[in-house]
Parts: C-alpha cells; sequence; structure tokens
C-alpha cells in the first residue's frame, strides 16, 4: 500500500501516526467450526465443499465429501439431516439443503466415474471387518487409505447390509449403493462371503489378523408380547424389507397394519402401498412426535396411509374375514436416554382395527452372545470405550452393534472414527485428541445484510399417484443451475470467503491483502472492530491484548 499523503498532519504521511498503542485488542483470523460441522454425524466440513460448489468446483467439493464419507450420493438421498436443524441460515429464512447438495455432488461423481487418487502404501497389519453395513465399509474405506490391508467379511451374497437389505429403491436406488460401494473396493479392500457368527470363528480371525473391526448391525427384531409370532399372518419386517428389496412378493392380505413410528415401520408400510395394500400404521408416540424422520411421515401420509398414533396393540382376535386388533389409548413419556420411555393407558379407550396381517417394526437388537460370554453388555448394545475398542484387546465394534444412534450417517461416522482408533492401536499409540473445543459461529457474528432473503431450494418430489406405481425414487435431484444458487445462500459459517470487506472498510489502513488471505499490520490497528462488524462469515474475532488492571 502507497503511504497516503495528509495535508494536516506536518509528517505529511500516515506512516508515522503509528496508532496501534490505542488498542486494547485486535483482529483474528480464524477458520471457526459452523454449526452444521458440529452436528454432521460424519464431521463433515460442510462450509468447505458448499463453498467450492459456489465456485463451481464440483470435483473439489467432492474430496472434501469422500475425506469423511465415502457415501456422498447414499447420504444425499437417506442422512437425517441434523446439519441443515442447526443451519445458521434458518434465522434469516430458511436452512441450506445441505442433503440436496450432498447428493449433487455425489451423483455428479457417479455420473462422471471419479475415482479417488491411487495409493500403493501396504502396510503390513491387517486388519478383519466383520460386516459389510455402512459402520463396516466405513471403517474398511479410511482403514485401507491408511495403507492398511483390509479383508471385509459379509455374511450375505451382496454388500451394503441395512442401505441394501433395508431401504426400499423410492429412497435409495440400488445402482447407487453399487457405485459407491464398488469405488471402496477399488482401493484394494478384499471381501469374502462368509459369517462369523461362532466364538470359535472369530477367535479363528484373532490368529490371522492384527486387529478385528464388528460392525454386524443390530439383527434380532424385537418382539411384541402380545403376538403369537408362529401365526402366519405376523410378519417380521427385516423378512418383509429383505423379501420386497429382492423384488419377491410376500403374502399379507389386503389390510395391512404396521406396528411402529420409526423409519424402518415407515419403509414396510410405504413399500406394502407400493404393492397395492391399505395399510394402517399404530405408534406408542403422539402424532409429530414420530422417531421416524418428518419428510417420511409426511410422504407416507401424501401416498394415503392412516396413522393411528399414541396407542398400543392389547389383543388379537381371528375372525373369519381376518384380524381384529383391539387398542388402546396411552400417554407417552420419552425416557432420558435413546429408546427408553414409559407408557400409561387411558381407561375407557379401548378401540378395534380390522387387518390381513401384522407387521410389528418397533426396532431391532444387537446380538453379540453368538460370540461367547466374554464380551460385556452396556445395555441392549455391546460395550466399548471411547475409542470403539471392546473389552477384548483388539477388537473393537460400532454401528448398531455398539450404539443406540440408528441412523446410517452415523454409523459411518463410527466407522470412520473406529478406523483412525484401529490405526493407532496397532502403531502402539493412544488415541489423544490435542484438539481444543471451539464453540461454533453464531448468528449474531454473521453480517446477514450481505445476504438478501432468498427462498430455499428444495428437491422436488414425484405426485403421489405417480410413486404408487413404482418403485422409483421419490425425491428428485436438483439441477446444476439450482444447485449453484443454493450454495450462494450458505453463509461459510467460520471460513474466510476472501471478499475484502475488512481491507476496504478499515478506516486506518490496517489490514494488508495477502496472496491468499489478510495480515493485520499492529502498528496502526486501533482495535475498533469495524472489520469484525462487516466481516460476512464471522471469520474474524476482536483478541484481547493486555489485561485489565484491577485494584
Amino acid at each position: 500500500m502507497e503511504p497516503q499523503a495528509s495535508p494536516l498532519w506536518t509528517t505529511r504521511t500516515t506512516l508515522d501516526r503509528k496508532t496501534g498503542t490505542w488498542r486494547d485488542a485486535i483482529p483474528d483470523y480464524r477458520t471457526l467450526p459452523s454449526p452444521c460441522l458440529g452436528a454432521c454425524p460424519v464431521n463433515g466440513h460442510i462450509a468447505d465443499w458448499i463453498g467450492h460448489i459456489r465456485k463451481q468446483e464440483y470435483h473439489a467439493a467432492w474430496l472434501v465429501l469422500m475425506d469423511n464419507n465415502p457415501f456422498p450420493a447414499i447420504a444425499g438421498r437417506i442422512c437425517h439431516h441434523p446439519c441443515e436443524t442447526a443451519c445458521n441460515r434458518q434465522y434469516l429464512d430458511e436452512s441450506i439443503s445441505i442433503c440436496a447438495l450432498e447428493r449433487f455432488v455425489g451423483d455428479m461423481a457417479l455420473a462422471k466415474d471419479w475415482s479417488l487418487p491411487s495409493s500403493d502404501l501396504v502396510k503390513k497389519e491387517k486388519v478383519a471387518v466383520v460386516g459389510a453395513g455402512p459402520a463396516g465399509l466405513s471403517a474398511a474405506y479410511q482403514l485401507r487409505r491408511r495403507g492398511l490391508q483390509v479383508t471385509l467379511f459379509e455374511s450375505q451374497n451382496q454388500l451394503g447390509g441395512l442401505m441394501r437389505y433395508g431401504i426400499p429403491a423410492y429412497r435409495l436406488e440400488k445402482r447407487v449403493l453399487d457405485g459407491e460401494i464398488q469405488r471402496i473396493l477399488d482401493l484394494g479392500v478384499i471381501v469374502e462371503h462368509r459369517p462369523i457368527t461362532t466364538q470359535q470363528q472369530l477367535e479363528q480371525l484373532q490368529n490371522s489378523f492384527d486387529a478385528i473391526y464388528l460392525a454386524t448391525g443390530a439383527a434380532r427384531s424385537k418382539t411384541l408380547p402380545v403376538l403369537d409370532y408362529a401365526k402366519p399372518w405376523v410378519i417380521d419386517s427385516v423378512e418383509f424389507l429383505a423379501t420386497t428389496n429382492a423384488n419377491k412378493s410376500h403374502p399379507t392380505g389386503q389390510h395391512l397394519i404396521v406396528i411402529g413410528g420409526g423409519s424402518a415401520a415407515m419403509d414396510v408400510a410405504r413399500t406394502a402401498r407400493r404393492l397395492g395394500k391399505s395399510v394402517t400404521v399404530l405408534t406408542l408416540e403422539p402424532a409429530g412426535h414420530l422417531p421416524a424422520q418428518h419428510t417420511e411421515v409426511e410422504e407416507a401420509l401424501e401416498e394415503g396411509i392412516r396413522f393411528v398414533s399414541g396407542a398400543m396393540l392389547q389383543q388379537v382376535n381371528e375372525q373369519t374375514d381376518g384380524l381384529e386388533l383391539t387398542c388402546i389409548e396411552v400417554e407417552f413419556t420419552a425416557g432420558y436416554r435413546k429408546g427408553e420411555f414409559t407408557i400409561k393407558p387411558k381407561s375407557g379407550t379401548a378401540f378395534t382395527l380390522k387387518a390381513n396381517a401384522i407387521v410389528p417394526s418397533i426396532g431391532q437388537d444387537a446380538n453379540y452372545a453368538i460370540w461367547g460370554e466374554s464380551f460385556k453388555a452396556q445395555g441392549p448394545i455391546l460395550k466399548t470405550g471411547s475409542d470403539w475398542q471392546t473389552e477384548k484387546k483388539g477388537i473393537f465394534a460400532g454401528g448398531d452393534l455398539a450404539s443406540m444412534e440408528r441412523f446410517v450417517t452415523h454409523a459411518v461416522g463410527m466407522g470412520k472414527q473406529a478406523a483412525a482408533a484401529i490405526a493407532h492401536y496397532l502403531e502402539g499409540q493412544s488415541p489423544t485428541s490435542d484438539e481444543k473445543t471451539v464453540a461454533a459461529v453464531s448468528i449474531d457474528t454473521i453480517n446477514t445484510y450481505y445476504y438478501p432473503q432468498q427462498d430455499r431450494i428444495d428437491q422436488q418430489k414425484l405426485p403421489s399417484r405417480q410413486r404408487l406405481q413404482n418403485f422409483d425414487e421419490v425425491q428428485q435431484p436438483l439441477q446444476e443451475v439450482q444447485a449453484d444458487a443454493e450454495a450462494i445462500r450458505c453463509f461459510s459459517c467460520g471460513t474466510c470467503i476472501y471478499c475484502d470487506n475488512c481491507y476496504a472498510y478499515c478506516p486506518d489502513m490496517a489490514i494488508t491483502k495477502l496472496e491468499k488471505g489478510y495480515a493485520i499490520k499492529s502498528d496502526y490497528c486501533k482495535g475498533c472492530g469495524l472489520c469484525v462488524a462487516e466481516c460476512p462469515t464471522g471469520s474474524i474475532v476482536m483478541q484481547k491484548e493486555y489485561e485489565e488492571i484491577t485494584q
């Protein structure tokens, strides 16, 4: 910057007026966590990859996504998107369509056949991953990227676990699943299609591998005591979804009762509607408080599914024309921990429902007893430490086997965390973190003047009548122009976008532009904080320099 001349100053130049001595605080440029980052189950750097979309750097956006999650096209379809609930933009108008943007990038990667940079690094240590669902595949992916030799053991003929056998095609098209799984296998992950379901089989793995990651999910369905599961009209939800996902039919009759309010129950109900059935969903939870995603419930209602909420089944009577279910309304109280609740029947509120078949879908439990009694339980799940290691040295666990967070992206995040812990274990290091907890950027630090109000761009849905004719995906992808426009809405919370506001508004010309970024000339900054006030992303903070003198 050229020295500025002044006719009022005898020195004739501003460089001789070192006004920096006036301040008690100085601006500090930082990259701060956005609230969406803290809410993301895979700890994805959302502001970064959306920033790349804004600049139409789609491949760069994909690489940032893939650093934490090998399934952007899948997550963009089925994630419960807590990031959007945390988004600061909602305080101006509406949160960013983060999931839709992630799907946009993930779909582009599949369409253009993008692949990850190859690595010839192969370390001597070998890791066995048992279970090829989202947690197991995520762990295998991250372990292989670290150069470790990985063998994936899967009992089913195809990989994917819940993503393949539990999620219907109208939510997740199988070509998308196949494409993103293949990318993991291309890194050199070995697959063996055989079960590891006994203590002896697990011990054999211990003798052959340096570490083991168990990710077999929650495979054992919970049962209702009032139902006789030997009856042909009681159909297990896992079996129902696996059968229909394999394009096979399941005899149910015309009128179906689905018991449960979670995502699996919605998948059963909506699948049955596509098979031409009339469906009623019976839930303990009251309307508006179902554990399933709001979008799933909304779409189920659009598709003609009836909900009877805040009620429980008491008895089933077989009749000549079907089943009569005696139900009663309940007071539902959620517990402190996930999955815990209490119910109290309401006197005088009994009613009946008619059906041909019942599909209970009230959740699944982990089955770790198959590997012997030496594993310890923590409630309904396998006990692990903060590093996901079990009581058995060198054996780690994750996903639904070791957590009650029953979402795909939570499982992906756990697989990523476990891979890091396994790598530390094999290197003989403790999995410590030097990162300090830093508060996420709040809306108060964002100068919203620079963001005109703009409607959120959502994915469009197929009309409900059209949906019921087939299993085509309901949610339609964003087009490129829509993705670009939605990315522009992002505040980029905590991340500098090099807009030059601080440089332009500084009254003391105390800011210097660098090749990428800015620097403060401490001799001239008075600490007025105007740069902080004009920052549109909250990536500048005032840092105190001197302690206050107290008497």
